[in-house]
């Protein structure tokens, strides 16, 4: 069965790592929650066809055959795991000859969730979601859900999503809501905006900064009223949705009110009247700062097949 005749699954990677056993751990209860399947996967980034008939060759494949054996014991011990935790819950295993990315993305179709470990801190963390996390959400059909090595495991029932007036963060949003009704969470929208200062240090009066602030409040406000109507659905009318707007740079404004969350949903490539949630800016330093895991939801990701 591939990946467009199954029903939607939760995709993890796998390789060993403190940060993938985080990442499988957040990816068996939220499939548990959503009732969905687990697929647990792991790339062996080895080439397929190796040379034979040769001393050399021989070495190779005695190597190769001993990559695999560890590979099937990662998924192995990945599935006994998530079936531990949850008996009934349906799990699958890939074993696949290419690198992590690209076998997650070989394995993920519309409808999908890819989870994927982040690794480090600073600048080690930015280079390790550069090769895996960002790379797979730069071209991912479906979300993308990185998770720090340091998530807890206390779960909140919160999401928080957010939204800058774009299709971006329309479809971060959908997800937000679709993923609050399937595993019972509130969900909480935050938008903010930086006041640009003004060339004439003079204008600065507080009057002015005053006028200036409320000009952008009432935007704020009129982007979060006009997202929240355009994509509440008769499903999710009833969720529990709150929203929180500040004058703060969209990061800090996301992390700070993620504190008390369990996940973060982002949109990238947004560009909005007030601060566009771009990957490469604010989604790439929501990945980097937050400590619970972030939702990155590339272009098209909830469109159907």
């Amino acid at each position: 069965m591939n990946a467009q005749e199954r029903p939607p699954a939760i995709i993890v990677g796998v390789d060993g790592t403190p940060a993938a056993r985080a990442a499988l751990a957040w990816a068996t209860e939220v499939a548990a929650r959503r009732g969905e399947q687990l697929r647990i996967v792991h790339g062996l980034g080895m080439p397929m066809v190796m040379g034979a008939f040769s001393d050399t060759g021989s070495e190779r494949y005695k190597a190769g055959e001993q990559v695999r054996e560890a590979g099937h014991r990662l998924l192995t011990d990945g599935a006994e795991y998530a079936r531990g935790a949850h008996p009934d819950l349906d799990v699958a295993t890939v074993l696949a000859p290419e690198d992590a990315p690209a076998v997650l993305l070989n394995e993920a179709a519309r409808g999908d969730v890819i989870v994927v470990g982040s690794r480090g801190l600073g600048a080690v963390r930015a280079i390790m979601l550069g090769s895996v996390g960002s790379r797979t959400a730069s071209h991912a059909p479906c979300p993308v859900i990185v998770v720090p090595e340091a998530a807890g495991e206390q779960r909140h029932g919160k999401v928080v999503v957010g939204v800058d007036g774009s299709d971006s963060s329309r479809r971060a949003l959908r997800f937000a809501l679709r993923h609050a009704l399937l595993t019972g969470s509130s969900v909480e929208v935050v938008n903010s905006w930086e006041v640009p200062l003004p060339q004439d240090p003079e204008s600065l009066a507080a009057d002015a900064g005053a006028l200036h602030e409320e000009v952008f409040d009432r935007q704020s406000e009129e982007i979060v009223a006009g997202v929240l109507a355009e994509v509440i659905d008769d499903q999710t009318e009833d969720l529990d949705i709150s929203a929180v707007r500040m004058q703060d740079d969209p990061v800090k404004a996301l992390t700070r009110a993620a504190q008390d969350a369990d996940l973060i949903v982002v949109g990238s490539r947004g560009r909005g009247g007030v601060r566009g949630l771009i990957m490469g800016s604010t989604s790439q330093g929501v990945l980097h700062h937050a400590k619970v895991p972030v939702a990155v939801l590339p272009p098209h990701s909830d469109e159907a097949d």
